[in-house]
């Protein structure tokens, strides 16, 4: 069983500017062609081959050069914020007629060299409405968000300056469609539903050894774009 992947690739990428003045991050070339490839690529050699992506700024060049998928063998369905961005879960939560019961959640600028379906098989033994990836990440590649303790995760912390932080959400996640039904807003953060499945013990955490590349600042899009050149 493969479930199918969602990607938020939604946001205003300002902190690429000017690189994203005119185009969204996923088409931004790194390496030799856009990201977004990169990560089609890396789905579909693990068989994932039904895609959702939810789109916001500039997300009509992002249809218009994926299409249906039909290119690359896979079938890509989209959902737009329209004009006012939603936020990462009001994005999932506005595409919730598109969702089947379970499925993953990637960010569109984050490239992420991992089994999923490990991950995936981790999620259905759990038994819980969620599943988090998270990475022992020591402040190294990003600030480290994550308490983790015992398999469990205790918190996720935003805007907090605590000490000795080792863990990070590494940007993969498995969600029952049912956690975004029971939502009765149109706008929200991610982080938020998060937060609220660590209190309700619904959050499974699945711990992953490899590091993640992103590209969402022209520091690190540096440092992915050396990376994708030794996969060639």
């Amino acid at each position: 069983m493969t479930l199918p992947v969602v990607i938020l690739a939604g946001g205003y990428a300002t902190r690429l500017r000017p690189l994203t003045e005119k185009i969204p991050k996923a088409l931004v070339l790194v390496s030799g062609k856009p990201f977004i490839e990169w990560q089609i690529s890396l789905l579909k050699s693990q068989g994932y081959k039904e895609l959702i992506i939810l789109t916001g700024f500039l997300g009509n060049q992002i249809k218009e050069y994926l299409g249906n998928g039909e290119k690359y063998g896979i079938t890509i369905n989209y959902c737009s914020d329209g004009s006012t961005l939603l936020g990462t879960g009001g994005a999932i939560k506005n595409a919730i007629d598109l969702l089947p019961e379970n499925f993953f959640i990637m960010y569109g600028d984050t490239y992420l060299p991992i089994n999923f379906i490990e991950v995936e098989e981790a999620y259905f033994n759990k038994n819980k409405k969620a599943l988090m990836t998270i990475f022992k990440n020591n402040n190294a590649f990003d600030k480290s968000n994550i308490i983790y303790e015992n398999d469990k995760i205790i918190k996720y912390v935003i805007n907090e300056n605590l000490e000795n932080l080792e863990y990070i959400d590494y940007g993969l996640s498995i969600f029952s469609k049912e956690v975004f039904l029971k939502i009765n807003t149109s706008k929200f953060e991610l982080k938020t539903v998060f937060i609220d499945l660590i209190s309700l013990e619904e959050l499974g955490a699945y711990r992953v050894y490899k590091r993640f590349y992103e590209m969402g600042r022209v520091e690190t899009l540096i440092e992915t774009e050396n990376y994708f050149k030794g996969l060639k």
